[in-house]
C-alpha cells in the first residue's frame, strides 16, 4: 500500500472503473474499480458486490508480475482495496486479443476452425474500441491509415503482447490453470512510451482449471447466463474471489 491523498477531478469514466487526477504528480493517476459487471457492449449490466476489490487485487498482482518480468506497464502501486496508482496514459483505442486455444467468438468468425485448435505462436487479433459498432476487428493498415498508431508501434505492441501472454501462461500453468486467451490494452505515457495499461482482471481472459472448459473461472460464465439470478451472481462472485486469491500465488517464470 502507498499513502493515499484525496483524488483530483475525474479524468475518464469506463464501464467498470474511473480514472482521477493524482494531485501531487501530473504524470500519475488514480484508477478506481467499481462493482459493475457487463456483457454485450454493456447491454447486460449488474452489480457484483465485491468485484471492485477482486479486480483491484487481481490487476495489482498481475501487473506486479509483468513489472518483475521487465514488461513496461502503467502500474505503480495498490493504494487501497479498490484503488491503484498508475502512470497517466493516453489510451490507444485498440483491444489486443491473444489466443492460444480457439474458442468463443473466434469460432463464430471462423467456422472452419475446430474448437480446441491450438495456436503456436499465439494468435493476435486487434479490435477497435467502439461499443456502437460492437468493437469491429481492425487490421494494421487500417490502424495506420486512421493514425491510431504507427507501424513501429504496432510491431512493438505485438511483441509486448506476446511477452505478456507468455509470462501469464507460464504463471497460470504453475497453479494448473490454462490461460486460453487474453485481452490487453496499451497507452502512451507523458514521454510517448508504450505501456501495457488499463486492467488485467477476470474480465480480461479465459481460464480453464486443468484445461477443462466446463470448470471455467472467468467472465464467460456471466456471458453464458440464460437468466441472471441472485444465486447465479453468487456463483460468479465466488469465481472472481478465487481468481483474485490465485493471482497472489502466481510466480514469474520469465
Amino acid at each position: 500500500m502507498v499513502n493515499y491523498s484525496e483524488p483530483g477531478p475525474l479524468l475518464a469514466q469506463g464501464k467498470t472503473k474511473q480514472i482521477y487526477v493524482y494531485p501531487s504528480d501530473e504524470a500519475l493517476a488514480y484508477m478506481v474499480s467499481q462493482d459493475n459487471i457487463t456483457a454485450g457492449d454493456g447491454a447486460r449490466r449488474n452489480e457484483l458486490i465485491g468485484k471492485s476489490r477482486w479486480s483491484t487485487i487481481t490487476t495489482a498482482n498481475v501487473f506486479r508480475l509483468l513489472n518483475e518480468a521487465g514488461i513496461p506497464t502503467h502500474f505503480v502501486a495498490q493504494v487501497n482495496d479498490v484503488t491503484l496508482l498508475v502512470r497517466r496514459c493516453t489510451m490507444i483505442p485498440i483491444e489486443h486479443v491473444q489466443r492460444r486455444i480457439a474458442t468463443g467468438s473466434y469460432l463464430k468468425r471462423h467456422p472452419e476452425v475446430s474448437e480446441g485448435t491450438r495456436f503456436d505462436p499465439v494468435l493476435i487479433e486487434t479490435f477497435l474500441k467502439d461499443d456502437a459498432r460492437h468493437d469491429p476487428q481492425i487490421w494494421p493498415d487500417d490502424i495506420v491509415q486512421a493514425k491510431i498508431a504507427t507501424r513501429e508501434e504496432i510491431a512493438e505492441m505485438v511483441r509486448l503482447g506476446r511477452n505478456v501472454f507468455e509470462v501469464l501462461e507460464r504463471a497460470w500453468a504453475g497453479v494448473d490453470v490454462t490461460l486460453v486467451d487474453l485481452k490487453i490494452e496499451f497507452g502512451r505515457d507523458s514521454n510517448g512510451n508504450l505501456l501495457v495499461a488499463d486492467v488485467i482482471d477476470n474480465d480480461s481472459w479465459r481460464l480453464w482449471p486443468g484445461g477443462d472448459k466446463s470448470r471455467m473461472l472467468d467472465k464467460q460464465v456471466y456471458r453464458n447466463l440464460q437468466e441472471v439470478t441472485t444465486e447465479s451472481l453468487q456463483g460468479i462472485a465466488d469465481r472472481y474471489a478465487l481468481v483474485a486469491d490465485l493471482t497472489g500465488k502466481l510466480k514469474s517464470y520469465a
